[in-house]
């Protein structure tokens, strides 16, 4: 039995599944579904040709399946399919298709935080994390167990592959590789997520095969084609076999790295530069 709060509007062509809860000041329109368990709290629309699935929570003022903010979305639009164990925090808001034949889809077990923004035909996969403010712009792919960091904006038609993790503000502008890290200050790559490998059960050989294959895009110096070819010759099982694929279905380049020049070392304070205030703390 579902419950439906009295200052709430909801169609009577949304289909509701079974034990839905529905808050105050919530609307519903035509053409919804809301699977079993699904719980909107208040304030939060759900827009005509949304579909979501079991057990997903939606917060206070979130919007789902609103139009696309694009110059040719027309009169007839797409659609926004959910899946499954969703979180959207509170004034998030996730975007149809900007064609009747497009979708906007978002996987299963999701965190989308506070004020995310989801455009037209986005593709989110599963058990990612899309902290405050990130903005994706149209077509873009978020693989599964990806994660941005708050206020992450994303060029429109972009790749975040499975594992990567993007700190917060940057500004990606090109695909980002699986399991890697990229800084939000720089927006380059700095290296591995090994933590969320690690905590995501990846064991030390496959994490060293990983490192291998990001030594040998990054750091071997060999031509675009070379690279592709010995990513395929190497590593053809694995985690690291996904970066072969990754890589060729590229189309508006990868996110580079940050690296230091060779030879450089980090310079340490000596005594003589230091404030006279810390100079005499140390000195104490």
């Amino acid at each position: 039995m579902s419950s439906v709060h009295p200052t709430s509007v909801v169609s009577p062509r949304a289909q509701l599944g079974r034990d839905v809860e529905i808050g105050p000041f919530c609307v519903v329109e035509d053409d919804v579904i809301l699977g079993d368990g699904c719980r909107l709290s208040s304030h939060v629309v759900i827009r005509a040709g949304t579909r979501l699935g079991r057990d997903n929570t939606v917060c206070e003022g979130a919007i789902l399946g609103g139009r696309p903010q694009h110059l040719r979305a027309g009169d007839a639009v797409g659609r926004l399919e959910i899946g499954h164990g969703n979180t959207i925090r509170e004034h998030a808001t996730i975007h149809v298709g900007l064609t009747p034949d497009q979708v906007t889809s978002v996987g299963d077990n999701n965190l989308i935080m506070v004020n995310a923004h989801i455009a037209h035909d986005c593709h989110i996969g599963n058990h990612t994390i899309l902290a405050n403010n990130v903005m994706l712009a149209g077509h873009i792919s978020v693989a599964d167990r990806a994660y941005l960091s708050g206020a992450v904006a994303v060029h429109q038609f972009c790749r975040i592959g499975p594992y990567a993790m993007v700190g917060g503000q940057g500004h990606i502008k090109h695909d980002v590789p699986p399991y890697v890290t990229v800084d939000g200050k720089s927006s380059l790559v700095v290296g591995l997520n090994v933590i969320g490998l690690r905590r995501n059960g990846f064991d030390s050989e496959q994490i060293r095969q990983l490192k291998e294959a990001y030594r040998l895009i990054y750091r071997s110096g060999l031509s675009w084609n070379l690279v592709l070819e010995q990513l395929s010759a190497r590593f053809t099982e694995g985690p690291a076999a996904l970066y072969g694929s990754f890589l060729r279905g590229g189309k508006r380049g990868f996110i580079q790295e940050r690296r230091m020049p060779r030879l450089s070392a980090l310079r340490v304070a000596d005594e003589a530069t230091l404030p006279a205030e810390e100079a005499a703390r140390r000195a104490s």
